[in-house]
Formats: C-alpha cells, sequence, structure tokens
C-alpha cells in the first residue's frame, strides 16, 4: 500500500451519526474487485441520488479527507468500504468514534483514521461547510491534524500501526520484512532434519 507520512486535501464534512458501512458502500458492490474502474461510483452510492449529498458537489467531490460524527463505519465488517474510499483518492477520516472492524480495515489499506473529541469533529465540519474547499493537514510522524483555521490536533495512533503506515506495508508487506529470518531458519532446519528432504 502507499506510504502515509505527510498528507493534506480538502475536507468532505459528513453530518450522518452512525453513518455504517452499507452506507459507504451498498452490499450489491461487495463482490466487485477493488480495482474495477467502477469502484470510485460505488462509494456513497445511494446516498448520492439525492443531488443535494454532499460528494455531488463541487468542490467537495474532489475532497480526499473525510471529517465525520459519531460511530463512523459502524456496521458489517465489509472490506469494500475502504476499498471504495481508497479509489476516490481519500486518505484519511476524522471521527470521534469508529466501528472497530472498519478501523483496522482503513489502517491495513493506508487510510488513515483519527479520533478527535466530538467537539474538535464538530467544528472542523462547520469549517469545512463555511468554507468550501478548506484542507486539513496531517503530519503522522508527529501524530498531528491540522484545520483550515491553522489549529493543531494531536492524535494517538498504535505503535504498530504508525510504523506500516509510516513504511507503507500492508500485511503481506509486514511479513516480507522477515524473509531472511525464514530463508535462515529453513536453511538450519534443511541441515539438522536432511532426512526431511530426501538427503537420508
Amino acid at each position: 500500500m502507499e506510504a502515509f507520512t505527510t498528507f493534506k486535501g480538502i475536507g468532505i464534512p459528513i453530518d450522518i451519526i452512525n453513518c455504517d458501512t452499507d452506507q459507504i458502500i451498498p452490499a450489491r458492490f461487495l463482490r466487485r474487485d477493488r480495482t474495477d474502474p467502477e469502484m470510485p461510483s460505488f462509494l456513497w452510492h445511494d446516498l448520492r441520488e439525492n443531488p443535494d449529498f454532499i460528494f455531488n458537489k463541487a468542490p467537495f467531490d474532489k475532497g480526499k479527507v473525510v471529517v465525520a460524527d459519531i460511530n463512523w463505519g459502524c456496521g458489517s465488517s465489509r472490506e469494500g468500504a475502504v476499498y471504495a474510499l481508497n479509489a476516490n483518492g481519500i486518505r484519511a477520516v476524522i471521527a470521534p468514534s469508529f466501528g472497530d472492524i472498519h478501523y483496522n480495515n482503513c489502517l491495513k489499506w493506508g487510510v488513515l483514521p483519527v479520533r478527535l473529541s466530538r467537539d474538535d469533529c464538530d467544528k472542523l465540519r462547520q469549517q469545512l461547510h463555511d468554507e468550501p474547499g478548506a484542507e486539513i493537514a496531517f503530519d503522522l510522524d508527529a501524530q498531528s491534524a491540522t484545520g483550515p483555521d491553522g489549529a493543531t490536533y494531536s492524535f494517538e495512533i498504535d505503535p504498530f500501526d504508525k510504523y506500516r503506515m509510516l513504511n507503507g506495508l500492508d500485511d503481506y508487506g509486514v511479513t516480507r520484512e522477515y524473509d531472511a529470518q525464514f530463508d535462515a531458519f529453513e536453511a538450519t532446519h534443511k541441515a539438522e532434519y536432511d532426512w526431511l528432504y530426501g538427503k537420508a
């Protein structure tokens, strides 16, 4: 996955409490591959049928950072919700709380999930409504987010998750970091138990 170090993008205020994974990507699209060229259109597909939905309006349709309300990504454990975010170039979601599985899926697919207080999230969303096209910046190493007004917010992230994101490591990438140890073990094992390898 793409490493996340620093990032800055237009914010999208999503004023929906309990915006679940079925709203993020409807279930009927879950059999589609994450590389499907239509994947960008699946994000908030049914919500976007309303012409007044925020993501239908410029410049929010070019947004790369979601600022949500409580319990973002609750519901079923579909990875497709993160695929749809990725397909639209959305690299970060700020919310007071997340569905646990969705939070972990974000980390695994390079979308930074940031927990801030509800008051802070309400404030940021209001700024984005008041100033369409306003940007939010992130520095993962410093564990900070900077709002449109220049205010800086600190956030917590598990040290291992931070390491993975800074280095662009998905589960496979983390495993490949141990290739040398695997090779050394295999060589030692073959030498000690050569009879298992047809050399006895």
